[in-house]
């Protein structure tokens, strides 16, 4: 049986949540901020074209290469850092467990 795996996400507030995160429901790390209601808009549905689920990677954790859609987006985004990711490019798997995260800033 899938396990849920937790994940810290820094709101904009600088709070700290503690998310469980299921891994059997195809979900990515945009919607489940969305389904716990942290202010992430995911405007474009998840299809790595608006950058509002940017979030900071802040701790050493095996994510998903970046593909070119996620590059070319956060080529052109605001705020970016060296450890920028976005949400919806970052599937919710067993490997994600103790992922640490920050919202970027909106703009």
């Amino acid at each position: 049986m899938a396990q849920d795996v937790t994940i810290k996400i820094k709101d904009r507030e600088g709070i700290v949540h503690e998310l469980q995160a299921p891994t059997d429901m195809a979900m990515n790390i945009m919607e489940l901020c969305k389904a716990y209601e942290l202010p992430v808009e995911g405007t474009c549905g998840g299809m790595a074209m608006c950058a509002s689920c940017q979030c900071y990677v802040l701790n050493d954790v095996a994510l998903p290469e970046m593909g070119e859609d996620e590059e070319a987006m956060l080529s052109e985004a605001f705020y970016v850092k060296s450890n920028s990711r976005l949400g919806c490019q970052i599937p919710i798997t067993e490997d994600l467990e103790g992922l640490e995260l920050e919202l970027a800033p909106e703009y």
